[in-house]
């Protein structure tokens, strides 16, 4: 099959035909009908994580069609499904409890297993997928991936989010803009932060109540006097220093800072213990979505209670993957990239 195979961090991936996934006895093979291109894939590609090595390939936003199942597995041959990106082992305490995104045996392909810049994808633990809803694109479905996942986890389960509170969103990558629809149908409202004005004026245009432009003004006093005295919650989506303070300083008294994204580097940070301290700020760790919580969102998504078609902006070859990922190394343009050409 052709892949798309890590060689060299800050070089383009290398397009290489490899030898098929063998179909794991508690899972699927699926065909890939459409991947994501995520800052996740990145941060391996530029060695910031440590399971991504020479031979890696990226891959954890996917959906696509059975064509191998094991003794074990629940589909079947034919079935159109799209996997959360984190694969609960379905056994363990934490799995039981619902809580399969912290499950210490889990799969995530693209870092420590092959994953889906490629034809075909070996998918464990296939427990975890759900079927593709007959109304969705692939293209969408990929694009949903763990940024709208991870958001709606995120929001309604570690920050709670209530009608008519303040949610600040620092980033408007995918999750950023995820966060940003989905807190609107909470009833929230929504200052979004960034440094490209492009993309704050693009999530104006999706429904954010304000914007702050990071390049030009200061955050955390800008939301302060937005919010008339701090974000009840903020959403830091970018996993570095500036912003994750920019996150805890925005907040009133008692507010909710929740860390979506990825650490950069070896993770470690400076952070305004003072403001957490004297606020009395509840900071939550957050990744991914128990696979369980699949069905509803996607149920919401059909239903047309929210539209998340703007977060999808591109189609992309296989070969095009390098170039996403190089273009992450500055600001990007809204809306995601989708692999769906795996010809070329």
């Amino acid at each position: 099959m052709r892949a798309a195979v890590v060689r060299e961090f800050n070089e383009d991936l290398s397009i290489e035909i490899v030898a098929d996934p063998n179909c794991p006895d508690n899972g699927v093979v699926l065909e890939v009908a459409a991947c994501g291109v995520c800052r996740s894939d990145f941060h391996g590609w530029v060695g910031g994580h440590p399971k991504v090595t020479n031979g890696s390939i990226f891959g954890h936003e996917y959906c696509g069609t059975v064509v191998q199942a094991g003794a074990q597995a629940k589909h079947k041959v034919g079935d159109k499904l799209i996997a959360p990106f984190i694969l609960g082992c379905g056994d363990c305490p934490a799995c039981q409890m619902g809580a399969s995104n912290t499950c210490e045996s889990a799969i995530v392909p693209g870092f420590g297993a092959p994953g889906a810049y490629a034809e075909f994808v070996a998918v464990p633990f296939d427990h975890n997928l759900v079927h593709l809803p007959e109304t969705m694109s692939p293209a969408l479905a990929a694009g949903l991936g763990c940024r709208v996942t991870t958001a709606w986890h995120a929001l309604t389960d570690r920050a709670n989010v209530r009608a008519g509170e303040w949610v600040a969103v620092h980033g408007t990558g995918g999750i950023g803009l995820s966060a940003l629809l989905l807190a609107k149908i909470l009833g929230a409202q929504v200052v979004v932060v960034d440094v490209v004005q492009e993309k704050l004026d693009h999530a104006l245009q999706l429904g954010a109540d304000a914007a702050v432009n990071a390049a030009t003004q200061d955050v955390p006093e800008a939301i302060r006097e937005l919010t008339g005295g701090g974000a009840q919650v903020s959403l830091e989506a970018l996993g570095i220093a500036q912003t994750t303070n920019a996150s805890v300083e925005c907040l009133a008294t008692l507010g909710r800072h929740v860390h979506v994204g990825m650490p950069a580097g070896d993770g470690r940070m400076e952070v305004n213990m003072r403001a957490i301290y004297s606020k009395q700020l509840a900071f939550f760790g957050t990744r991914g979505m128990p696979a369980w919580k699949y069905p509803s969102l996607l149920s919401m998504i059909e239903r047309g209670d929210v539209d998340l078609t703007p977060m999808l902006d591109r189609e992309v070859t296989l070969s095009s993957a390098s170039g996403e990922l190089r273009a992450m190394k500055g600001p990007t343009r809204p809306g995601t990239a989708v692999i769906t050409d795996f010809s070329k």
